[in-house]
């Protein structure tokens, strides 16, 4: 009989809850390095349109993603009210711009669950799974298709 509380942690992850528009998202938190306030990015030529640009964190550039774009929904204005989310996954370093963030959640692992196989839809390859919490559906990016290889290029 194996032990639940020796084991609750591990099948635990916590999860960063954000705000797109009306729709929530999540992103792990052991992605997340900080979370910033709005700060308007410098434009860069040919970049994606989902890159709205670059901005200096402490002596570093980092590329600025408005995740409205990057998942097909109208862009984030880009006011006092929005956030910008410093999030690292593998060697990439990059903000994703955002309406606001909502909460820190523990979810048991078991409760994600797989989103449905809709390959028609391109925000689909971006999801890596759905929870509900308290009767919110809640998505968790796939950081590795949110941020491709062109993110890093692009600063």
């Amino acid at each position: 009989m194996t032990d639940v509380a020796s084991t609750q942690t591990s099948s635990e992850i916590e999860l960063l809850s954000f705000r797109l528009a009306d729709e929530e998202y999540s992103v792990d938190i052991m992605s997340v390095r900080e979370i910033r306030g709005w700060t308007r990015a410098t434009p860069l030529p040919h970049a994606p349109p989902h890159v709205r640009g670059v901005i200096n964190l402490r002596g570093t550039v980092l590329p600025v993603v408005d995740l409205s774009i990057r998942l097909g929904m109208d862009p984030v204005e880009g006011d006092a009210r929005n956030v910008i989310i410093v999030v690292q996954f593998g060697n990439q370093t990059a903000g994703l711009l955002v309406h606001a963030v909502s909460d820190i959640l523990s979810i048991p692992r078991e409760e994600l669950q797989p989103p449905p196989d809709l390959a028609a839809d391109l925000s689909h390859s971006f999801i890596s799974a759905l929870t509900i919490v308290e009767g919110r559906m809640i998505r968790v990016l796939d950081l590795a298709t949110v941020l491709p290889e062109d993110t890093a290029e692009a600063a």
